[in-house]
């Protein structure tokens, strides 16, 4: 089983039903919003330094995850990951660690700082295996300081 890891340039519908519909299942808004914010131009990923990508697995869009500036502080040095969500049958094989892992590629040389805001467990146990520190600040609950270059 390959993880092909891409920048999205569009959000195409049929990728994306299955992960909304699976977020949705699991009572999490995010995935929706995502798709939502993008359609009507809120958050299409496309100032300097942000992406999004999505991981295939098996031909399968299995999982999402994003890189903005962060729009809690006023410091355009501080990335923010955002909307991190694999599939629920594709976890534990790595694609959120790939996923992550490519944001923070994306992040070097821009940011200085990633921040990002997590309830889940099993996403903040990650993070921290990836070097994120857990803190306790608005809007954050791990930082990366400074993203490895």
């Amino acid at each position: 089983m390959a993880i092909r890891i891409e920048r999205l340039r569009d959000l195409v519908a049929p990728d994306l039903d299955d992960l909304v519909a699976d977020s949705e299942r699991a009572g999490l808004t995010f995935v929706r919003r995502l798709v939502d914010e993008w359609r009507d131009g809120r958050n299409r990923f496309d100032r300097p330094g942000e992406a999004l990508f999505g991981a295939w697995v098996d031909q399968r869009l299995a999982g999402v995850c994003g890189l903005n500036v962060d729009p809690y502080i006023d410091d355009a040095g501080v990335g923010r990951v955002r909307h991190l969500y694999v599939l629920t049958g594709s976890r534990r094989l790595g694609v959120g660690r790939e996923l992550v892992e490519q944001v923070v590629r994306a992040a070097r040389g821009r940011f200085t700082t990633l921040r990002l805001s997590t309830s889940n467990p099993a996403a903040a146990r990650l993070y921290e295996a990836l070097g994120f520190q857990p803190v306790e600040r608005g809007h954050c609950t791990h930082v990366l300081p400074p993203v490895p270059g």
